[in-house]
Order: structure tokens, then C-alpha cells, then sequence
């Protein structure tokens, strides 16, 4: 069961820590996209980069990197213990893949925020809830044109919409797991939060938002 864990961990961490804004924009706009905007791998900046296509393949990319970790991670963790119960092994692989999206080992552990990969890994775990997130997402971003504020509340909102929506048994860890995620998205935006407060976050498409990280 130990190694069983161990194998689910490595691969939910390796799969999540693919940079893939990173590799997007190295390899098409010759950047680093690290030196733009917020210093973040993530879809927001890519596009903040100038890369409107490069940043919803980000964004594309990031969500199926999280979904597969977790479908391959529930798969092995079965295949090598079959009494394990497979949503704690998708949630280890969930949590692992958000981890490792936040703190890739193939940039000194700097990484982006996690909401791609945390809504891609919820895809799988708990896909309706996972939906119902990305709504509220969507929601937000048009009404305030905040990617932070929608990112933060669409992570927020999916450990209530599991709770209603998840049928079947919800193991202690499975719910752990998502609250955890959901925290892990909302701590990653500490900057965001304090400008929001202060009313200084900048809006998608704003000039003003090249220059200042929003997601």
C-alpha cells in the first residue's frame, strides 16, 4: 500500500509539474515568460505575454495534465492494491498534481497558481462539482472582468459543490483532499487578495494588467 502510494504520489507530481506555459512560450515566442508580467506560468500571463492563443492552451494544457494525473493515478493505485479505494488514490494523485503544478522541480519549484490543474484534477475526481466551479468562474470573470476574484471563488466554491453534488462514498481523505486544493488555489493568490482589498487589482484586458499579476 506504501509503495502503491508512493508510485501515485510520483506520478500526480511529475505530470502536475510540467511547465507547460513555461515550454509554450520558450518555444514559440522565444521568451521566458517568467520575466513578463506576475513572473507566473500560468494561463494569465502567458497571455499578459502577448501569446492570446499560447494562453488558452495553457490554460487547455494545464487542465489536462491535472485530469490525466488523476485518472492514471486511481488506475495504478487499483491495479497495485485492489482493496485501495479508488477515490482516495485519485485524490493523493489530485493533490500531487497541484503540487506539483505550484512547485515544479524543473523551475526551482516556482511555478504558477493552480487553477487549471485544480479545476482538470476536480474534471476527473469530481466532475460535476468540477463544472459547476468553472461556472462560477465564468460568472465572476464577465461580471467583474477579475481573474483573481474568479479564480479564487470558483476554487472556493468546489468543495461545497462536491459536497452536494459527489454521490457514492466520500471518503474522509477524498474530502480532505479537496479542501485542501481549493486552500492551496486561494494562498497562491495572497498578492492578488491584498490588491483586490485595496483596490488596485487589475481587469483582464485593462492595459494596466500587462504589467501586474492577476492570476
Amino acid at each position: 500500500m506504501v509503495l502503491a502510494s508512493l508510485l501515485v504520489i510520483a506520478v500526480g507530481y511529475l505530470l502536475g509539474s510540467i511547465p507547460v506555459g513555461y515550454l509554450l512560450v520558450r518555444l514559440f515566442l522565444k521568451q521566458d515568460v517568467r520575466s513578463v508580467g506576475s513572473g507566473n506560468i500560468g494561463a494569465t500571463n502567458v497571455l499578459r505575454s502577448g501569446g492570446t492563443g499560447l494562453g488558452a492552451a495553457t490554460f487547455l494544457l494545464d487542465m489536462l495534465k491535472g485530469s490525466f494525473a488523476v485518472y492514471l493515478g486511481g488506475l495504478i493505485g487499483v491495479m497495485l492494491v485492489p482493496t485501495a479505494i479508488e477515490r482516495n488514490m485519485q485524490a493523493l494523485a489530485a493533490l500531487s498534481a497541484v503540487l506539483g503544478h505550484i512547485f515544479p522541480v524543473w523551475l526551482s519549484f516556482k511555478g504558477g497558481k493552480g487553477v487549471a490543474t485544480g479545476f482538470g484534477v476536480f474534471l476527473v475526481a469530481a466532475p460535476y462539482a468540477a463544472l459547476a466551479a468553472i461556472a462560477v468562474f465564468t460568472v465572476v470573470l464577465l461580471i467583474t472582468r477579475y481573474v483573481s476574484l474568479a479564480s479564487i471563488l470558483g476554487a472556493a466554491s468546489f468543495p461545497f459543490f462536491a459536497w452536494m453534488l459527489v454521490t457514492g462514498d466520500r471518503p474522509p481523505f477524498y474530502i480532505a483532499v479537496q479542501f485542501a486544493v481549493s486552500l492551496l488555489i486561494i494562498a497562491k493568490h495572497h498578492q492578488n487578495i491584498r490588491r483586490l482589498l485595496a483596490g488596485t487589482e487589475s481587469r483582464f484586458g485593462s492595459s494596466s494588467s500587462r504589467n501586474k499579476g492577476t492570476a
